[in-house]
């Protein structure tokens, strides 16, 4: 099993190391070379399409398999010695046409200097994966710490191709005016993605329209986006860490997420949080029935206290709203939901014009109520965990002190 967080508060809380998976696939390697020798084979190479080696005896034996017969499918057809029967000739994936070729050439002085940049692009839907070669020059020169928000700014028009912003670097912004398509934000790693409908569009409501695709911010590690509009199935599926603003989603939202902050602001599909460990998600419910969707397994269903609640709360910790700004409020997810929450529909707003939220900030005391939050069980406890530990040492510096 491996670990499913990034958190290193919760990483602590495991004791094995990665040099025992390392020793693990020594043992694999070793075995399976045995079974190699045994079949006289040297090579991965040797054993492709060698469908004849393959035992069909125990699985033909077996009750379920009785009137099934698959000789067809495992016969090895006659070739020629001319006839390759495994990979043996390179692929051109066309990476010389790539979009990102021309991203990186106007990067340039973000690249080579630090400087920001602003580029102005179109996009067509078999443009994929946009943004990645250029995240990985990012990596490349400045590690995962990349480069200060918005040093490259790119403002794209058009319907993107799959994989839009896979693995955007910290420091590059891309701006849709448009729509994505599958894999929007995959492995996103520290940048923004903002997608919103062209302002000539004739949709009509941006929130009743897909804006995205399926699986979004599939394995998103950091990073932030604003979608004004619909999502498909899959949102957010194993997001650890990245944040995202969307107006609704399909079946299977969240699943398997283990950190990082989902607001949707409208319906949901069936299945919501599934195998969802970390993490936490505001959904507004105005028709009273997502907990019918939801998948209660891992998952409870708080409220949204309301502002004058949290602030006292905040204020009887001797703090103030200056000093708990996005990054102090995202950290303690068992707390300052409402705060959390308006902020982020206000960026929102801001990146997008978003309709939606624009409706509920008029009417915010209304439309708090409306909201639930989506909280895993076990990550609430570690936290509290963790928080009271925490507590307990600051207690005892402050004792040493004291008495020093």
């Amino acid at each position: 099993m491996g670990i499913a967080t990034q958190d290193p508060e919760l990483r602590k809380r495991f004791t094995g190391e990665p040099e025992h998976v390392i020793n693990y696939f020594f043992f694999v390697a070793e075995e399976v070379r045995q079974l190699m020798a045994e079949l006289g084979f040297r090579t991965w190479s040797e054993m492709v399409g060698q469908s004849n080696r393959l035992d069909m005896r125990k699985a033909t034996n077996h009750w379920k398999a009785k009137g099934l017969d698959y000789s067809r499918l495992l016969r090895k057809p006659e070739t020629g010695e001319d006839v390759a029967i495994h990979n043996c000739e390179e692929q051109d994936h066309g990476l010389d046409k790539a979009i990102d070729l021309e991203l990186i050439k106007r990067a340039k002085p973000a690249l080579e200097k630090g400087e920001a940049v602003k580029i102005d692009i179109d996009i067509h839907n078999y443009n994929r994966t946009f943004g990645a070669m250029l995240s990985g020059r990012v990596a490349e020169k400045y590690g995962h710490a990349g480069l200060p928000d918005d040093t490259i700014y790119i403002k794209v028009q058009g319907t993107a191709g799959q994989s839009f912003g896979a693995w955007l670097a910290k420091g590059v912004t891309a701006e849709l005016s448009g729509e994505g398509n599958d894999y929007v934000g995959k492995g996103l790693s520290g940048g923004r993605l903002v997608i919103y409908p062209p302002a000539a569009s004739k949709i009509g409501k941006a929130e009743e329209n897909i804006i995205v695709g399926n699986t979004v911010l599939y394995g998103a590690i950091s990073g932030e986006c604003f979608f004004r509009g619909v999502a498909g199935e899959r949102f957010c599926v194993r997001n650890s860490g990245a944040t995202a603003v969307i107006e609704g989603v399909g079946d299977h939202g969240c699943e398997y997420m283990t950190g990082g902050i989902v607001v949707c602001l409208g319906a949901t599909g069936r299945n919501f949080a599934a195998g969802m460990s970390g993490g936490i998600a505001y959904v507004l419910d105005e028709a009273g029935d997502f907990a019918e969707r939801c998948n209660l397994a891992q998952v409870e269903l708080e409220p949204v206290e309301a502002e004058d609640i949290a602030l006292e709360a905040l204020d009887h910790q001797g703090g103030d709203l200056e000093s708990h700004g996005l990054v102090d409020l995202s950290h303690d997810m068992t707390r300052y939901d409402a705060l959390r929450l308006k902020q982020l529909i206000e960026r929102h707003l801001h990146y997008t014009n978003s309709e939606a939220a624009k409706r509920i900030l008029d009417n915010w005391q209304s439309m708090l109520t409306k909201f639930v939050k989506v909280m895993p069980v076990e990550y609430r406890r570690a936290l509290k965990e963790m928080q009271a530990q925490k507590r307990t040492a600051q207690q005892s510096s402050r004792g040493v002190i004291s008495h020093g």
